[in-house]
């Protein structure tokens, strides 16, 4: 099995796993990051963001306004240092990445262009038209490969950490062209991964956040925080999960029901001028109600309500939205200049993942992790459109340059320990490859899986379902290790590959299922019908999730409260 040296393991080549590599090398020139990927960096999911992405840049705004309105989109569970810092760093990396080639949009004076996402006071998302995440990722990998000490290892699979002596000294890879193992060996890890939005069955996600990273940490021995709140974005085509942005709200689209109304101006938070631009978790529960009420629409899939773009004109859509003109012509066959768009909510972001304080560090030493699939305490149990982008830059930077400190005085481990450990992983992977004897398919047991998930930690939850959720999630997790692959080749098995992201999912849905079903009051993403109002007495915590052969076992975080004082969430 081959070794390979490096002083820092990036796991992840997306905007938080690039800004990571790059942060670190530029901290110390003369070290050597890997950059090891499930795919080719462009096509990590980062490319598909349309919206924007936030940072104060207007006289109207500042870093209190945009804390503020953090901290209360977070239903007040987020920690108060960590987004403090973050507001504070946000215009900084935009700015750098537009000296780095982002083309953010302008206005006719020449300044960053901004406008208005839902939960926000003010226009604070910088946006390039509606493909930011592409020029955003573009931007960060052109700028990378001019560091010729970031070696990219792409369609790379991590599938074990490597730890000795209590740290972590790198990661086992499987090469997905060759179906071969390598050791890549650095003294710190960066997990970058992504979220696991392919646990549920109707999602904005790609096929490729299934949750790996998580899996990695938590079977590792890291917590997982917050794993109960998990995003609808009110507005996903139905039948594919495909995003329509925030950003068609924030340009001053209009949700209306089966009767013509703008419902949102309805609901309690809908006063003034929010309406559309109410936060992400309250509008998709305003869509459920209407469905509940019969003033949703029917169609092939399901029941869905019109976002009406109609009324702002070609040229505003051309020039603003080009890109949510191409998807709904393409895709559902609807032009929004002159028609209607059908949406529904759908799952979009998961605010919790592997535990990490502010700067990236987890409880192993040696790991940490940045973008979705961290949870270091901004998002609490409800993220606001626009800051994830942000998040990925700002503490992807801080990531880096913290695993660069620590690896200055880690030692490089035993390496015949972690030869051994390897060897064991790919014993595991050879009997799974090897598996053409077993009662349960693949497809079967994944689609169980987001049926479950669906049922049990959909938009609104009750405790019967949340705990039918996790008995069957439990029984799946039985199950799998009867799979059988028809596919026993080595070289781009593209079964084995699925097989091994199944078993990362099923314990990341797991750790979603329970840590759900033990919060019992309503606070953001989590909305419960039987625990109806947030109650800060008994709930005001983190919850932690940590692995159990017997079970995940569930405890509690303090939250670091500031100087914003809870308070009721309206708008």
């Amino acid at each position: 099995m081959e070794v390979i040296q490096h002083d820092v393991v990036v796991v992840g080549g997306g905007a938080a796993g690039i800004r990571a590599a790059i942060a670190a090398i530029e901290e110390d020139p003369n070290i050597t990051v890997a950059m090891v990927s499930k795919v080719y960096p462009m096509r990590s999911h980062t490319v598909s963001a349309e919206g924007g992405a936030a940072a104060i840049a207007r006289a109207d705004d500042s870093l209190e306004m945009h804390g503020y309105d953090t901290v209360k989109g977070s239903d007040f569970l987020a920690d108060q240092h960590v987004i403090e810092y973050f507001v504070e760093e946000a215009p900084k990396e935009l700015t750098l990445l537009e000296h780095w080639g982002c083309p953010w949009s302008r206005n006719e004076d020449g300044s960053v262009a901004t406008r208005a996402f839902g939960g926000m006071t003010t226009k604070r998302t910088w946006y390039a038209a509606d493909k930011v995440g592409f020029h955003m990722l573009h931007s960060l990998f052109q700028h990378s490969m001019q560091f010729d000490r970031i070696v990219r290892y792409d369609e790379r699979f991590v599938t074990r950490l490597l730890v000795d002596d209590g740290s972590v000294r790198g990661v086992v890879a499987l090469d997905i062209r060759s179906g071969e193992l390598q050791i890549i060996l650095g003294r710190a890890v960066i997990l970058a991964t992504g979220g696991a939005g392919k646990c549920f069955p109707f999602t904005t996600n790609g096929n490729i956040k299934t949750g790996d990273g998580m899996a990695l940490a938590y079977r590792a021995g890291v917590g997982l925080k917050d794993m109960e709140f998990v995003q609808y974005h009110p507005t996903g085509l139905p039948g594919t999960g495909i995003l329509i942005t925030e950003a068609t709200r924030g340009e001053g689209g209009h949700l209306k029901n089966s009767e013509g109304e703008r419902f949102l101006v309805q609901y309690d938070y809908g006063v003034g001028n929010k309406a559309e631009l109410g936060p992400r978790d309250m509008i998709s529960r305003a869509i459920i109600q209407e469905f509940e009420a019969g003033r949703g629409m029917e169609g092939p899939y399901g029941q869905f309500v019109h976002l009406d773009l109609t009324h702002l004109g070609e040229a505003k859509l051309m020039e603003r939205l080009p890109f949510v003109l191409e998807l709904a012509r393409t895709y559902i066959g609807v032009d929004p200049v002159t028609q209607p768009i059908p949406i529904r909510p759908v799952v979009h972001y998961m605010m919790g993942g592997v535990d990490t304080n502010i700067d990236g560090a987890t409880d192993l030493p040696g790991l940490y992790a940045a973008g979705e699939v961290a949870c270091v305490g901004l998002n609490g149990a409800n993220r606001l459109g626009s800051n994830s982008l942000t998040e990925c830059l700002v503490f992807g930077a801080r990531s880096g340059r913290c695993a660069v400190a620590y690896a200055r005085g880690s030692s490089a481990g035993d390496e015949a320990a972690l030869r051994r450990q390897a060897e064991e992983e790919g014993a595991r992977i050879d009997a799974l490859r090897g598996k053409q004897k077993g009662g349960e398919k693949l497809a079967q047991v994944r689609r169980e899986m987001q049926d479950a998930m669906e049922d049990g930690c959909g938009v609104y939850r009750e405790q019967a379902s949340m705990d039918a959720a996790c008995r069957t999630l439990a029984q799946l997790k039985g199950r799998y290790a009867d799979l059988v692959l028809e596919d026993q080749s080595k070289v781009f098995n593209t079964e084995l590959i699925t097989a091994l992201e199944l078993g990362a999912m099923l314990d990341v849905a797991e750790s979603v299922a329970v840590s759900a079903a033990q919060r019992q009051e309503s606070r953001g993403a989590h909305t419960r019908k039987d625990f109806t109002t947030r109650d800060d007495q008994n709930w005001l915590h983190h919850t932690m999730c940590f692995f159990d052969p017997a079970g995940p076992r569930i405890d509690r975080k303090p939250v670091k409260l500031g100087h914003w004082e809870p308070e009721e969430r309206k708008y």
